[in-house]
């Protein structure tokens, strides 16, 4: 149920939620949690004129997330969520090349054109199946991290209450409107509008992540040779397989969805839903180490 008691912004003297963190119209902090005495959690309270290029985005997700949600909030149509899911996938299907690299096929010469089209194919395999991936991955994380803020924040409510439900929209007149508002524009965003495609921004981590285990992958896998038009003996794949690289790679995965996720779709949820940072960081760390335990460290690869 929406709060009915009114918390007016000493700045603006519009009126807000008694839960609200900061002005809806103004941007002014109403609220300061002992969590944002750390810088990385402080909330902007900077004008906001217009959204930053796509690239500075990405690059404040990895050293100024809160200033990059800050920023995607402001317009949401503008996040480098797709962008971030397609270069995502761009890299898996480089770390398929990486892999089957170390597959020495001793038929053909090194540099056979039959090769090239071998290393495009998977290339190109590797990179839809990952943007399958984590294109549905992607979309069940989001939903298990949203269903843990409803029960720490009331998220789905707060949404609704901010932004309204349906599809009627409300007009502003632009005099009305603050600089720093998330109304900016004279249209009051829907609850649905892009948040998703904000939310998917918190798998930013995934680009430095891929990169680093392509280099792992390239410097630590064994090399095998296979003969691919004689008999196929599968104890070739034998080192490549039982490899303790896997475990290597398995951890940093795990490592990555249990912290570095949840601490950026947190900042996701709190812009969004204007609650608080500590509450919504709890919720999403737990779900991602849950989530880590379960699709990660009890594989055979890290457990044995």
């Amino acid at each position: 149920m929406a709060s009915t008691v009114i918390n007016r912004c000493p700045r603006c003297g519009n009126d807000n939620r008694i839960d609200s963190y900061v002005c809806a119209f103004c941007g002014k902090r109403l609220r300061i949690e002992k969590i944002e005495n750390y810088s990385i959690f402080k909330r902007i309270e900077s004008e906001w004129i217009s959204p930053a290029p796509w690239y500075i985005k990405i690059l404040w997700l990895f050293i100024k997330p809160n200033k990059a949600f800050w920023d995607i909030n402001h317009k949401r149509d503008k996040s480098p969520g797709y962008y971030i899911l397609l270069f995502n996938s761009l890299l898996y299907g480089l770390l398929g090349v990486a892999f089957f690299s170390h597959f020495n096929i001793i038929n053909y010469p090194a540099f056979a054109p039959i090769l090239f089209l071998y290393n495009l194919s998977i290339f190109l395999a590797f990179f839809i199946f990952g943007a399958i991936f984590y294109f549905i991955f992607g979309l069940i994380m989001i939903w298990l991290f949203s269903r843990g803020a409803n029960i720490a924040v009331n998220f789905s409510e707060r949404l609704e209450a901010r932004f309204g439900v349906g599809q009627q929209e409300v007009k502003y007149r632009e005099e009305e409107m603050s600089p720093f508002s998330i109304y900016k524009g004279g249209t009051l965003q829907q609850q649905q509008a892009h948040k998703y495609k904000m939310m998917f921004c918190a798998f930013t981590p995934f680009l430095f992540i891929n990169l680093i285990e392509i280099l792992i992958v390239l410097a630590a896998f064994p090399t095998v040779s296979m003969d691919v038009l004689g008999f196929f003996n599968p104890s070739v794949l034998v080192p490549m397989f039982s490899s303790p690289t896997w475990t290597v790679l398995h951890i940093i995965d795990a490592l990555t969805l249990a912290i570095w996720v949840p601490l950026l779709i947190s900042f996701s949820i709190r812009e969004l839903s204007n609650s608080s940072t500590f509450r919504v960081l709890i919720s999403s760390i737990s779900i991602g180490v849950i989530v880590s335990i379960l699709f990660y460290f009890l594989r055979p690869t890290i457990i044995g």
